[in-house]
């Protein structure tokens, strides 16, 4: 059959009617495949412009942290270092050994409020956004749709209810005052519930058929299909309680996070502006290491689920 149409096609191109509008069309083929090399190209050059803009505020945090406390004061600043030197990391690690506090306890607290506050966020964003997403209850509709409106509302709107409702419980100057509004974030339940719309009834009725509980569906079922809605909100909680200094619910020193030791660095003066680079870079380091680990599973979320309702 194959050799029967491609018979025919050079017999017509033969043709001098179908002989011109076989030139056109390969003409066109050629213009549109032309048309589309010269677009990406463009679209590259536009692209690769904004990625320069992008980076180059990470790239001046980080040279700063290495410039003498001269260069950084150099006008118009360099975008390269003269003289690198490691001046602002001693004196950032003298600092810090000075404190009232071991700056191993801070370290502690920050480590405990993200676990704490992250695994929290996971564990009941999902378990609350499963039936919200695949069950219809009385009054689900309305939940969801102040879910939605919920994400309007800035967090300093929403500061001072939630040091009236954390002081109520009793609950300053402890670690739930900072893990809780954490955990209670709608965010993360919105994006959850927008990814777990995707998930087939009917695999979850097979499952059923075959004897699984609510719980074995959720743990086995729900969860690994929903891997890129998790990490993200994994990244989210993490960068928002790992750049939380405690100070509207914390007021004892042992409980504080290493943010708050790091930014009286911050708060010093012109003289320690080479410590506060330092500071800047320690403190970017991580969460830029999360990002990146996890970033392919924050676009597949956000271009999926994470922005539609």
């Amino acid at each position: 059959m194959k050799k029967l149409f491609k018979m025919i096609h050079d017999a017509l191109v033969k043709v001098p009617p179908f002989k011109q509008i076989s030139a056109w069309l390969a003409h066109r083929r050629i213009t549109r495949r032309n048309r589309a090399l010269g677009t990406d190209i463009g679209l590259g050059i536009f692209l690769g412009l904004f990625g320069i803009i992008s980076v180059l505020p990470l790239y001046l945090i980080v040279i700063n942290a290495f410039k003498p406390l001269n260069e950084i004061f150099i006008y118009p600043p360099k975008f390269y270092v003269v003289n690198p030197t490691l001046d602002n990391f001693r004196d950032m690690y003298q600092l810090i050994g000075n404190t009232s506090v071991p700056f191993s306890r801070y370290i502690f607290n920050t480590v405990f409020i993200v676990l704490l506050g992250t695994v929290g966020s996971v564990i009941f964003a999902s378990m609350a956004a499963y039936p919200l997403a695949k069950y219809t209850f009385p009054g689900s509709r309305m939940m969801s749709s102040i879910i939605v409106y919920s994400l309007m509302f800035n967090s300093s709107v929403t500061a001072i209810p939630n040091y009236l409702i954390m002081s109520y419980m009793g609950l300053i100057d402890t670690y739930w005052a900072v893990v809780l509004p954490a955990v209670g974030s709608t965010m993360g339940l919105y994006l959850m519930r927008n990814n777990m719309t995707h998930i087939p009834m009917s695999l979850l009725e097979s499952c059923k058929i075959d004897g699984a509980s609510e719980f074995k569906i959720y743990w086995s079922i729900i969860m690994p299909l929903s891997k890129p809605a998790w990490v993200t909100l994994i990244i989210l909680s993490f960068q928002s309680l790992w750049g939380t200094t405690g100070g509207t619910y914390l007021y004892t020193e042992k409980l504080k996070p290493v943010t708050y030791a790091l930014s009286q660095i911050l708060s010093s003066g012109i003289v320690r502006t080479g410590v506060s680079s330092a500071v800047s870079l320690i403190m970017l380091i991580v969460p830029l290491i999360v990002f990146l680990v996890s970033q392919s599973n924050v676009i597949e979320t956000m271009a999926s689920s994470g922005m539609k309702d």
